[in-house]
């Protein structure tokens, strides 16, 4: 469900639309980093891709409000965060929604 807080004049029953773009955002890059990791079979035995996870912060600014900064924070249960940090680029690049805010919203990506 979409919904707008109280002081907004919603119900406060479900996320707003910005909360849903986010979440939107991280769910498809993490969806092109797990096929990344399970398409190479890379350290099987070191990336544990159930335990990963990531966090996706947006920085509202201007009037009317608009996302102008967007961070990615990667964590997990990995050795190998170099390899990580490769598959996040080549997953950045396949991710729908990154493309598509390209060039409008800075887009940084940490691996932790």
């Amino acid at each position: 469900m979409v919904d707008r807080p109280l002081a907004k004049g919603g119900e406060d029953k479900g996320a707003m639309g910005g909360e849903l773009f986010l979440a939107g955002l991280g769910r498809c890059f993490m969806s092109n980093l797990l096929a990344a990791i399970h398409a190479r079979e890379i350290h099987a035995r070191e990336i544990h891709a159930r335990e990963m996870l990531v966090e996706v912060y947006g920085t509202l600014e201007e009037t009317p409000p608009r996302f102008t900064q967007v961070t990615m924070k990667i964590s997990g249960d990995y050795t190998d965060s170099a390899e990580i940090a490769r598959l996040a680029m080549m997953s950045e690049k396949a991710c729908i929604v990154a493309n598509t805010i390209k060039g409008s919203v800075a887009l940084e990506i940490i691996v932790k």
